[in-house]
């Protein structure tokens, strides 16, 4: 063959970019005489081509033409890029005889704007901008080497860091379809590649994604080629199990998109797969159509110009929310105001007055104070009252049983405060005002300090009401100290040393100093100066009933703690740090899901005792823990079940280890004892409360909400039971009311589903009328729409429909990737329960406790659903 001639026609396109096409380039074959033309379209933006269409040839025809195409001599080095890249678009477009006849597929709008979100390959904020680019450009000008631009620098460059080895390929695709070789580009050429991974298009996306899995640009994708984009893909959103399974998952990619069994897949193969890939999202589109109908102009709060009533509405839905709190703190801030105002006045009377002037008085106030909060402090921790009284009594519809630590941190900072005037008063002025008073000003104090006056501060210091008050005041600033959740949680960046003497252990201990400080407290109270008579040291009248009260309780944890010894029956240590033990469950032990119970292992440590919420549900024959290894006495305590256990453990493919000692009679002697104290009361036992419950738990904060769902769990199998028989009416009105429950779990690690799968799988399998709708998100994987997790959304939707089970979890329940849209989740439960009271029972850390907070608020105010928020301590 060879060209004849050419024609050029030059058309507008409808952006900034001129199309050329080129029309008729026509290769006559010689051999037989006949003029037989090959015409090409070819579509050229600035200095990029792609080839349209091309007519009348035959596969092989188009490979030699494709060669031709790539060895014709250029006028310009441009022209010869151009070229070559022509030929390589023809031998991607006829690589095979089926798509000769160019395979279309029909474009759907939903198909297609579903497609689209599955393949992104920038981030939401990121288009193609000029203000972005502009970004791309400054840091180009920052990276880049004599106007180049090294392959690993492409990532940082285009503000995709995090993502290097994936944006690596990426680099690679582009380059190889302009003919780019080396491992440099130009900014130009970088502006290339910017328009192309922003292009919104279906089909430039599409292509995009292709050439990043055909490596050869040949236009057809092999097994292996599927295979490391697996990896790859899998890699990036750290998946170690999809990376282990890669081959398997490579062999289902080609059973379903080759059933011919050609060996190989084309585009249009995988153009169809992203056209049928169902929905992930959590919500439907009519859900959301209808949602936005309903609520979106309410959820939209209207901001009144007048500052004023602005001001007020606020003030007034603060009040709303938050008024168990407040009346409580208003009560306890009036009664340590009006004890200050007796004493300070009282004192203000008194002789003392004449020589100490008012700072004798605040010392008194403070002082007065400051005994009432040393006893009102131990009621919050008084854990079986409070067990007792929120789940007995209906108090807790008044009193915010939810919030005792935080009411026990608020009565501390008062007693600091209290403390601090106490004896800054006495130390700076009291003291230093008698050693300074005439002889006429001492008589009147020679009553409290006898005959002959003080001649310096260690006479105040070395009495008993001196280094009661001095020692005290050094225990109680440790213990205040060492409870800062910075040092409790060793935050700070301490060296090896100083560490050593902060974290749990030292907050453990140094409050346990209480003891003395209440002996101190009461013997200073004996000797108090200014104060003879007997009804006036009302010291011990403050101490009494909470500190017998509190006795009580230590006592019923000490003869509990007695006899529940349990014995361990089950062992095992999963991905992520996490322990679980199962355990036998003692007699009488009646406990309800959400609550909690103290551990303690004599084996690690005698006296540490440390609480942990339950993961077995009431109906369960046994106990459960699932404990995340954070400290050093959860990891003495795994390290001693790995010693113990490890020669005649199980482990599985996962490297989990296992064991069942319910049946090992012989290895019994070795086994850790434990002994455990509780149950205590917690936020979440409250979900009874409720017809709708919404659960949401953040990593091993889900331990509380795994209770409740497995709880609810054994209720619906209840009542399938009783169905059989004649009690189901009664069965059903007493045990369980519940209508719905949303269970959102999100965690970092795929190997977190390892802690809770045959609960998973329990609800598909049980769950027939739906009352339980779980929803698992992963958050290492990239959000559902990138394309650094497309791959990872085919193979879920395959492998669910082919098998049942989620890649990610290895659960029956499909999971989510990166995090929830929590307006979305509020929604989602506002559409489905309008005029409903829905409980909220977060379990997690504090970082997505506000947000849930709000947004319950929110909603409550702007819609007919009420939602009523709780929060674990822990």
């Amino acid at each position: 063959m060879k060209n004849q001639d050419s024609q050029v026609q030059a058309t507008e396109s409808h952006g900034s970019s001129r199309l050329i096409s080129f029309r008729s380039a026509r290769f006559k074959e010689e051999s037989n005489g006949n003029d037989a033309y090959i015409e090409i379209t070819v579509n050229v933006a600035n200095d990029f081509a792609v080839v349209h269409n091309i007519k009348g040839t035959t596969d092989q025809e188009a490979a030699l033409l494709a060669s031709c195409l790539a060895k014709r001599p250029s006028l310009s080095s441009q022209l010869s890029s151009k070229l070559r890249q022509v030929s390589r678009e023809i031998k991607s477009s006829f690589s095979s005889s089926t798509r000769t006849n160019s395979k279309l597929v029909k474009h759907s709008p939903s198909g297609t704007a579903q497609a689209l979100a599955g393949l992104r390959f920038m981030h939401n904020n990121v288009g193609n901008n000029d203000g972005y680019w502009s970004k791309v450009e400054a840091r180009f000008n920052q990276l880049s080497t004599d106007g180049m631009l090294p392959r690993q620098c492409f990532c940082e460059c285009i503000g995709m860091e995090e993502s290097m080895e994936f944006m690596g390929v990426l680099y690679d695709a582009l380059a190889r379809r302009r003919g780019i070789t080396s491992s440099t580009i130009t900014k130009d050429e970088l502006h290339e590649f910017w328009k192309q991974i922003t292009d919104i298009s279906f089909d430039a996306r599409l292509q995009t994604f292709f050439d990043m899995i055909d490596k050869d640009a040949d236009g057809r994708l092999t097994q292996g080629e599927i295979k490391e984009i697996i990896t790859l893909s899998a890699s990036a959103n750290k998946l170690t199990k999809i990376v282990e399974s890669a081959d398997e998952y490579a062999a289902l990619i080609m059973e379903e998109l080759d059933p011919g069994n050609h060996g190989y897949v084309e585009m249009y193969n995988v153009e169809m797969l992203l056209l049928r890939l169902p929905n992930d999202s959590a919500f439907s589109a009519t859900e959301s159509k209808n949602l936005t109908s309903l609520i979106s102009d309410k959820l939209v709060l209207n901001k009144d110009r007048n500052l004023m009533k602005r001001g007020c509405s606020r003030i007034r839905n603060y009040i709303h929310d938050n008024w168990k709190r407040l009346w409580v703190l208003f009560v306890w801030l009036i009664t340590c105001a009006g004890l200050f105002s007796w004493k300070f006045f009282d004192y203000k009377q008194k002789a003392v007055f004449d020589v100490m002037g008012y700072c004798v008085c605040i010392a008194k106030g403070s002082a007065e104070t400051l005994k009432f909060n040393m006893a009102l402090i131990l009621l919050p921790v008084c854990r079986n009252t409070i067990t007792w009284l929120r789940s007995r009594t209906t108090l807790g519809l008044i009193i915010p049983f939810d919030d005792n630590v935080n009411f026990h941190e608020v009565v501390s900072t008062g007693i600091a405060i209290g403390a601090g005037l106490h004896v800054g008063s006495h130390l700076s002025c009291d003291f230093p005002r008698l050693l300074h008073s005439t002889d006429n000003e001492y008589e009147r104090m020679e009553h409290y300090f006898g005959h002959h006056r003080p001649n310096d501060y260690w006479w105040f210091v070395s009495g008993t009401e001196g280094w009661t008050g001095i020692t005290m005041l050094v225990l109680m600033t440790i213990a205040f100290i060492l409870a800062n959740p910075w040092f409790r949680q060793n935050r700070f960046n301490l060296p090896k040393m100083i560490k050593r003497l902060t974290g749990y252990n030292a907050f453990w201990f140094s409050h346990h100093l209480f003891v003395v400080v209440y002996v101190l407290l009461i013997i200073h109270g004996i000797f108090i100066y200014l104060s003879e008579e007997w009804y006036t040291k009302t010291t011990w009248m403050y101490l009494a009933i909470p500190m017998i009260l509190y006795g009580i309780e230590r006592m019923i944890r000490a003869f509990r703690s007695e006899y529940r010894t349990v014995e361990i029956l089950k062992v095992a240590i999963y991905p992520g740090n996490v322990i679980s033990l199962q355990f036998t469950k003692p007699r009488r032990f009646e406990y309800a899901s959400g609550q909690y119970i103290f551990v303690n292992c004599s084996k690690v440590s005698p006296f540490e005792w440390h609480p942990f919420s339950l993961t077995s549900a009431p109906g369960d024959d046994h106990l459960s823990l699932h404990i995340k290894i954070a400290g050093d006495w959860t990891s003495q305590l795994k390290a001693l079940f790995c010693r113990v256990h490890q020669p005649s453990a199980e482990i599985n493919q996962s490297g989990l280890l296992r064991e069942d000692l319910s049946q090992q009679s012989h290895n019994i002697h070795w086994v850790p004892k434990l002994l455990i104290d509780g149950p205590y009361g917690a936020p979440a036992q409250d979900y009874k409360q409720y017809d709708i419950v919404l659960l949401v738990g953040l990593g091993i904060g889900a331990t509380p909400l795994i209770s409740i769902v497995k709880d609810v769990l054994y209720h619906i199998k209840q009542q399938k039971e009783d169905k059989v028989g004649a009690k189901i009416r009664n069965q059903k009105q007493n045990m369980f009311d519940i209508a719905r429950v949303y269970f959102y779990w999100v965690t970092r690690e795929e190997g977190s589903f390892e802690w809770f799968k045959n609960i998973m799988n329990e609800v598909a399998e049980n769950d027939a009328e739906q009352v339980i709708e779980v929803h698992n998100y992963c958050t290492s994987v990239y959000e559902e729409g990138d394309a650094r997790s497309a791959l990872i959304a085919m193979l879920q939707t395959l492998q669910h429909a082919k098998n049942g089970v989620d890649i990610v979890s290895g659960t029956r329940i499909k999971t989510h990737f990166a995090r929830p849209n929590w307006r979305n989740v509020f929604e989602h439960v506002v559409i489905n329960h309008p005029n409903k009271r829905v409980g909220v029972f977060y379990s997690g850390p504090r970082s997505l406790f506000p947000e849930l907070r709000h947004l319950s608020h929110d909603f409550s105010r702007e819609t007919t659903t009420k939602f009523d928020f709780h929060k674990e301590n822990f």
